[in-house]
């Protein structure tokens, strides 16, 4: 809502220089006085005490210690209460503003504030000083001038948010890329240690700040991992390098005091942040049971009980002068963090996912009086807000993922539903990364998914700024336009949005951003579809709704206002049919007879003509579309239904370059085929075809060299006897090549030659003779571009020796840009996996970000070099996002990818480099209501010619 000028807030200072912090000295000089002052003082109040006492001899015993001043004040100090100073708000500057930085005024900005429940929208300027926001609304110029070296951006109606605010992030303590010198998570020394602090393993060399920063994430919660059931502490952070370079200067608010510095927690206590864990963590490193792990909690707080209430009973005492047999003030410093857990001046975040242990931690808050400030993962809280609500103090906030599920047991029950569900019981919702298990850059696509599932966009985009800022305790001075911006290419809700800049303390983070330009459409709120039913379903069968399609009434499905139809060719996506926006009457009619299209066409021509309206079922698209169903490749989709449970999953192969391979299994000519191992009707691949993903391809498990051959399936076939439910058994043979020390990557390379050029026996001499004559495709996961460039030299070789050409697919390939020349002359097919790069391992870490950082991704340089490229997931959960991966991955390339060049991505140029053969006429096709498969509509059927019919959802 427009206003004429919005103060967030106005400070009672003029519009000059910042005044210059006070100097720490000074500060201490003055410090040094008042406590003098104050010594002096209680002195002479005990001194009265005590000769008012002379008349009864029998207090002649009483002394006042010698340190009762220091116990007087730790006493004081336990009843100050945490959160800013009283004069916070009249402050002139940020504590952290760095002398020297220029003002900066961003002007026609469209602004969410995060204030009025996140509905607050302001049109108009920003004006940032002093290292914080000092003016909001429409300013004149009156305004502005004295303010010296104004930096001016022109935000052109751009949309401007908070910063990102990520309640739970391992960044700094779990290294990027991951090194075992800087692997600093998570202790093993024993399930209770409050005392420990992420601060003591904050690396500040890591890959991960900038890649953040350019993902408009601006504040991280740190926090040690869940190895343990009280994990230590953990702290606040802003991403931007520090002057100083030291992890201490990456603090929001340093409770520390150096020389350099000065906190005076009597005038303001600043939370600290503890990580508690429950469930499988804690109970798979110690060998506990649940019983053991709520056991070691109820001990630790019953210690810090029992010293809170020593300390209260000390100062209860102390504060009336009756020092008689006091003794030492009573304090543990391996404790003292968790006797402020009990003082509420600590907030809890706990990792914590299955209603057993959530209602444990309810009962441990109510039987030990101390609050939880959110639960973190908490797959399950969904399905019990009322436990929520019984906790201690106050319900704490979800912290979630979008759709990350189903990798554990405790996890299994995770729904995309859970955001919208937790928000209409009146509970906060928070997007967390967890980084690195999810890439904190895009923290904000898992509020994008949350809003697309159902929760409301003021609550969507508040998971990621104030709700968790308000969560930690921060909302004084992060989560609102108050110190720290973006300036987005595009609603923040919208897929792919992405800093143009992003300002830190009033510093641009991002020294020379590429953007994009997008269509005016993306700078309105997002529509998305209506899934109450869905959430409902997930309510009534408590987290495992029935995801099996319903087939449709009648052989005849005639779907009517069709914006757009995507039909395959061979080895190709083509645009078949395409409406007229601006004329009703153009809109599309497709016609499908027991899964085959039979016609398209304009609702007024002879398409519809040539059914009987009582022979058919009717489906209205509302502008919807019908594409060619996805491919998905990289996870072991089809092979597990539980990650870390063994007894769900296919299992790993046994590899012949590191061990002996017992005779009954092949011997050295064992080959393992993925077809032998399929599981079908796990919920991943049904969520995947539910979302558009038709087939899958998945290799055999392993862990070294030699894979085995792929096999091609239906993602919602029942079981491998059923029509279609095989859409090819055998494609390519995979291996994989990677840094593991022992065997070298030279040694695994020596393999491959030895492999292809040398002599094989039994069915893994059938399979690499298929390769040799070009009728397979060799598959190699690989990501290193050493790695990469020896692979095309070794192509080349054996080219030369067989005297004919070999079809080789890269595999993962996080590094192939770096030879994307080289890649498109050697026919070299790519599946890039993921789609959005990550710098986790030495072997990933020369990475092609994307925008902001880079003019484009991977995949548009390797398309530009004539490269046949595939995209691919990691793992079976991200499946079902594939189809806004590759929307993604178009929106990036600037209008270099299009629309049918990026439905090929995750279709026919997957099956192709995979050695899928499928015939374009007999393959999938998806419908989707409210848009077409790469925007936020709904997959509403699928039409399947090779099973003869359409599933409805």
């Amino acid at each position: 809502m427009p206003v004429a000028e919005v103060k967030l807030p106005m400070y009672g200072v003029g519009p000059g220089k910042v005044a210059a912090p006070a100097q720490p000295l000074r500060r201490r000089f003055l410090r040094f006085i008042l406590a003098g002052a104050t010594v002096l003082s209680v002195v002479v109040v005990q001194y009265v005490r005590l000769y008012a006492g002379l008349a009864d001899p029998g207090d002649f015993s009483v002394r006042v210690p010698l340190r009762a001043q220091e116990y007087l004040d730790k006493c004081h100090l336990l009843t100050v209460k945490p959160g800013p100073p009283p004069d916070f708000h009249t402050r002139t500057h940020s504590d952290r503003f760095v002398p020297g930085t220029q003002p900066t005024l961003i002007t026609n900005a469209t602004i969410w504030t995060g204030r009025d429940n996140g509905l607050e929208v302001v049109q108009g300027d920003i004006l940032l000083h002093g290292g914080i926001i000092r003016r909001v609304g429409h300013l004149q110029q009156s305004a502005l001038d004295d303010y010296a070296d104004l930096t001016r951006i022109d935000a052109k109606g751009r949309w401007v948010s908070p910063g990102i605010v990520d309640l739970h992030s391992h960044i700094g303590v779990d290294s990027s890329p991951e090194l075992n010198g800087a692997d600093d998570a998570n202790s093993f020394k024993g399930p209770v240690q409050p005392w420990l602090r992420a601060l003591d393993s904050l690396n500040t060399h890591d890959d991960s700040y900038a890649t953040s920063i350019a993902g408009g994430v601006t504040t991280s919660l740190v926090l040690p991992g869940s190895a343990d059931a009280i994990g230590g502490q953990g702290i606040v952070i802003k991403l931007r390098r520090p002057t100083d370079r030291s992890p201490t200067g990456m603090l929001l608010e340093n409770p520390y005091e150096t020389n350099r510095s000065v906190y005076d927690p009597s005038v303001a206590l600043r939370y600290r942040q503890m990580k508690h864990a429950c469930g499988e963590n804690p109970d798979g490193i110690y060998g506990f049971t649940r019983m053991d792990t709520t056991w070691a909690f109820r001990q630790a707080y019953e210690k810090a009980r029992q010293i809170k209430e020593q300390q209260d009973n000390f100062c209860a005492k102390a504060v009336r002068g009756d020092w008689a047999g006091l003794g030492e003030f009573p304090e543990d410093l391996q404790w003292e963090a968790l006797v402020d857990v009990l003082r509420g001046r600590v907030k809890v975040q706990n990792h914590c996912y299955e209603t057993v242990d959530l209602d444990d931690m309810v009962r441990l808050t109510n039987e030990f009086k101390f609050s939880i400030a959110a639960f973190h993962h908490a797959h399950e809280t969904y399905l019990v807000p009322d436990t929520l609500k019984a906790a201690y103090g106050h319900p704490p906030a979800i912290a979630l993922f979008a759709t990350n599920a189903r990798y554990k047991r405790e996890a299994y029950r995770g729904s995309e539903f859970a955001p919208k569900i937790l928000a209409e019981n009146g509970l906060q919702v928070v997007m967390k990364s967890d980084h690195s298990v999810l890439n904190s850059r895009f923290l904000l696509y898992e509020a994008q998914q949350a809003h697309y599932y159902g929760l409301p966009h003021n609550l969507a985009l508040a998971a990621v700024t104030s709700t968790p800022a308000r969560v930690m305790g921060q909302d004084h001075r992060i989560g609102y336009v108050s110190e720290d911006v973006v300036l987005w290419d595009s609603h923040p809700l919208a897929l792919g949005a992405t800093p143009v800049q992003v300002w830190i303390d009033g510093i641009p983070q991002l020294e020379s951003p590429h953007v994009h330009a997008k269509p005016p459409s993306f700078q309105k709120t997002p529509k998305t579809p209506n899934f109450d039913n869905e959430a409902k379903e997930a309510l009534e069968h408590d987290g495992l709704p029935p995801l099996e399609p319903k087939r449709s009434r009648a052989d005849v499905v005639i779907f009517t206002n069709v914006s757009s139809v995507y039909l395959r060719d061979a080895q190709s996506i083509r645009q078949a049919y395409v409406a007229d926006a601006a004329d009703s009457l153009s809109a599309g009619v497709v016609v499908v007879r027991e899964g085959q299209v039979a016609c398209v066409g304009p609702v007024t021509g002879d398409c519809a003509s040539t059914v009987r309206a009582d022979e058919a079922e009717y489906i209205d698209l509302e502008g919807g579309a019908i594409s060619p169903g996805l491919v998905t490749v990289g996870s072991p989709l089809g092979l597990e239904e539980i990650t870390s449970e063994a007894s769900t999953i296919d299992g790993y192969v046994l590899d012949p370059l590191s061990q002996d391979i017992p005779k009954i299994a092949g011997g050295d000519g064992m080959v393992i085929r993925a077809a032998d191992g399929l599981q079908y009707g796990t919920r991943d691949a049904l969520l995947a075809y539910r979302s558009g993903v038709t087939t899958g391809i998945v290799a055999p498990q392993s862990a070294g060299f030699l894979a085995g051959l792929n096999t091609a399936f239906s993602t919602v076939a029942r079981h491998k006897l059923e029509k279609g439910a095989l859409v090819q058994e055998i494609g390519g043979l995979h291996v994989s090549i990677h840094p593991v020390g022992t065997p070298s990557v030279s040694t695994q390379i020596a393999a491959l030659r030895r492999l292809l050029l040398g002599k094989t026996t039994g069915e893994l001499k059938h399979w690499v003779d298929k390769i040799k004559h070009g009728h397979a495709p060799l598959v190699i996961a690989v990501e290193s571009a050493d790695a990469i460039a020896s692979i095309v030299a070794l192509k080349a070789e054996v080219e030369d020796e067989l005297h004919n050409a070999i079809q080789v697919t890269l595999l993962g390939a996080t590094e192939a840009h770096l030879l994307a020349k080289e890649l498109g002359e050697a026919n070299i097919g790519v599946v890039i996996n993921p789609t959005r790069p990550f710098p986790d391992h030495w072997e990933k870490r020369r990475i092609m970000p994307g925008p902001p950082l880079s003019e484009t991704n991977a995949i548009a340089a390797l398309l530009a070099h004539n490269v046949t490229v595939g995209i691919g997931v990691v793992e079976a959960w991200m499946a079902r996002n594939t189809r806004l991966d590759i929307a993604w991955a178009a929106l990036e390339s600037g209008g270099e990818i299009k629309k049918t060049e990026a439905l090929a991505l995750a279709s026919v140029n997957v099956e192709k480099l995979l050695g899928i053969k499928s015939d374009g006429l007999r393959s999938d096709l998806v419908a989707t209501r409210g848009g077409d498969l790469l925007e936020f509509s709904k997959v509403v059927g699928v039409l399947s010619p090779r099973r003869g019919l359409v599933d409805i959802f």
